[in-house]
């Protein structure tokens, strides 16, 4: 047995409880305060933007030269946990928190700014070897600069009348930390950043995201990291996505950060695919997201959207760049696609018909490449909003190129059509097994692939 599962963490279960209550009170409209602002370990010269109501620090201004080497830190400064209790030593728990910035590359070749944030355990690490760090790629949290997730880690719950953003991945986070692991977060490009537009479930920038925010908490000063930490990479959903990116680019991209394991729950490998199952669903929002983003990234897919989209189209696009998901799903829930285009055909009808548009959600699609080091890949058998049957074959061609796969169906009831209860549920229910087994793989312990089972599972 793991470890981490044996060993008591009282002080964990409050903040955890903590977390949960957080996340439980959206639904009777409570707000949260404003955490105090950090003081600047670095001078931007420019002033805070503002997005939905939310004030955007000047730290996530990117500056105008960016440093050559992907991972670089271009700033850092203290971040205020929202969530945190005292500890008997002095040393708040579950640990001190920094934001960051760094450089990355994006799906163009181009240099970007990424800001996340680094928190330093005040747990030990009992697992042997120096202490670990994990990268956690956040799942869906909107395209808004104020949705980042190191905007949730402090400001767990923000509603204002204009925003609904809730931390749900902190959870996660925190439990990692538990562990003794030390965990950093990314932002990925243009969440948080003011320069651009989040690129959604765009495969590379997400997946060169992830690798350059280890390379960036290596050369963050002061932490116990040292050359010998172990790296595991932990998502679930557009951030099960992310880290089974990474775990593909890794040999390529960022051959210095070798990986002990890679946890991708959930995770959007087929857009066409998902893009169908989004639509006219809670998180038919993310349609929204998705074209915005490669709208931005490639220029055919601007030109193909702006021919198709109608004036419904165009205004579900202004409005879902700036929202979180929380008001995303109140706002657009359950819309559906042919509303928003001039020829009444679904957003996926159009891709399918437009080769162009096909040609860059085929080079999205994950699973193409052997992912280094050992993967555990877990979808729940009900999914409908990032349908099963992709991120199942998402394992299975792993399996085929030799990858060392643990695969896990999560077999759930029906909990509701298109209400993302389906796709959120597995979220809760496997972050114990998918902790324990991030976790075994940090402290060393071998895994074997259950890839000769995959024919007989669902």
């Amino acid at each position: 047995m793991s470890r981490y599962r044996s060993r008591p963490r009282r002080t964990f279960d409050r903040l955890a409880a903590a977390a949960l209550a957080t996340v439980a009170c959206v639904c009777v409209g409570a707000t949260t305060a404003e955490a105090t602002a950090p003081t600047s370990a670095t001078t931007t010269g420019t002033e805070p933007v503002e997005s939905r109501g939310v004030s955007i620090p000047a730290f996530y201004t990117p500056p105008a030269q960016l440093p050559a080497t992907n991972g670089a830190l271009i700033r850092h400064e203290p971040l205020p946990l929202g969530l945190s209790l005292p500890g008997l030593d002095g040393r708040p728990l579950p640990g001190t928190a920094t934001r960051l910035m760094y450089k990355s590359t994006d799906s163009d070749g181009r240099a970007v700014a990424v800001t996340g944030a680094y928190i330093e355990p005040s747990a030990q690490w009992e697992g042997g070897g120096p202490r670990p760090l994990v990268a956690v790629a956040s799942g869906t949290m909107g395209q808004g600069d104020q949705c980042a997730p190191s905007f949730a880690l402090q400001r767990p719950l923000t509603v204002n009348g204009q925003t609904l953003s809730v931390g749900y991945d902190n959870l996660a986070v925190y439990r990692l930390l538990a562990t003794g692991a030390a965990v950093v977060v990314t932002d990925y490009v243009g969440l948080g950043a003011t320069d651009r537009l989040h690129t959604y479930v765009n495969r590379q920038d997400e997946g060169h995201a992830v690798l350059d925010a280890v390379r960036a908490a290596r050369a963050l000063p002061g932490t116990s990291l040292t050359s010998g930490s172990r790296v595991g990479l932990y998502g679930y959903s557009e951030g099960g996505g992310a880290t089974a990116s990474a775990a593909e680019l890794q040999p390529a991209y960022a051959p210095d950060v070798p990986l002990t394991g890679t946890y991708a729950g959930a995770p959007p490998a087929d857009l066409t695919a998902v893009m169908k199952g989004i639509d006219g669903s809670a998180l038919a929002a993310a349609l929204g997201w998705a074209i915005n983003g490669f709208a931005q990234a490639y220029p055919d897919m601007r030109g193909i959207s702006e021919a198709n989209l109608n004036d419904a189209g165009r205004k579900a696009l202004a409005d879902t760049s700036t929202m979180c998901v929380g008001e995303a799903i109140v706002r657009y829930g359950f819309a559906r696609s042919a509303a928003w285009t001039n020829s009444g055909k679904s957003v996926a009808e159009i891709i399918a018909e437009e080769p162009r548009a096909q040609a860059v959600l085929d080079k999205q699609r994950i699973g193409t490449l052997k992912p280094a080091g050992p993967v555990r890949v877990a979808t729940g058998v009900q999914d409908d909003i990032v349908p099963h049957a992709q991120a199942r074959r998402l394992a299975v061609d792993w399996c085929r190129k030799g990858g060392n796969v643990t695969y896990a169906a999560v077999d759930l009831p029906n909990l509701g059509d298109r209400l993302l209860t389906n796709h959120l549920t597995p979220l809760i229910t496997d972050q114990t097994a998918a902790i324990s087994w991030l976790t075994d793989r940090l402290e060393g312990k071998p895994t074997t692939s259950n890839c000769w089972t995959m024919p007989f599972q669902r």
